[in-house]
This record gives C-alpha cells, structure tokens and sequence, in this order.
C-alpha cells in the first residue's frame, strides 16, 4: 500500500476577501475531487484571502499510480486562471507489501487482546 501526500501554496492575486479565495479554492477542490478521486483539503493560511495551502492524499496500491495522480494534482494547480501555483511539496510514503507492514490500529488491538488471552490461558 502506498499513501501520496502533497502540499500546494497558491497565492490569489485577485482576491480581495476570503470570499474571493473560498471561491477559487473551492472550484479546483471540487474539480479535483470530480476528476482524480483524491481527498483535498485547505490545511493552512485560512485568514489570508491572498494565500491558500492546501492538503492533497491518495492511496493507491502502485508508487507509479500516486506519483502520476500527485502529477496530475500539481498539473491542474499549474493552469488554474485565478490562482498561481508558488510551491508544492510531495511524498510518497510505503506501507509494506499489501500493507502487511503497517502496525497500529485494530491490528495493535488485537494484538494486545491476544497477549491478554494467553497470560489468562497460562495461569
């Protein structure tokens, strides 16, 4: 398993409110979200209607396919006719083969409630 993550700033030069900017912000989230099937969010700069970061993430079983989704993420920020892209910042991160090497949740449950039933079974 493979989670993509990216982090776009767009400046908004034409934004005089934080109307102005929801509005453009949420017209690329929207067009994003139609097109690619990723998660996005705002994640930073919320009070300044000049600025925007925002939080992009994708889970795919291929490297290839987050790097060309994350591509494809940063292609259409690249074109957007209201905002600039100004940086961007990616990662793409490995959970093991079939997630088999992520450790944590209900699997760490489980875990523990199978610790808990052999030190009973062994008294």
């Amino acid at each position: 398993m493979f989670v993509g993550v990216l982090r776009l700033r767009l400046d908004v030069p034409g934004a005089r409110s934080l109307k102005d900017k929801r509005s453009v912000v949420r017209s690329f989230k929207e067009r994003v979200q139609g097109r690619l099937k990723v998660a996005v969010a705002e994640v930073g700069v919320l009070d300044d209607p000049r600025h925007a970061t925002l939080g992009v993430a994708v889970v795919s079983n291929s490297h290839t396919v987050c790097d060309q989704m994350i591509s494809s993420v940063v292609s259409m920020a690249s074109t957007l006719p209201d905002a600039l892209l100004a940086d961007r910042a990616s990662e793409i991160v490995s959970f093991g083969e079939g997630g088999r090497g992520v450790v944590g949740g209900i699997e760490q449950m489980l875990g523990e409630l199978d610790d808990d039933d052999d030190e009973g079974n062994s008294a």
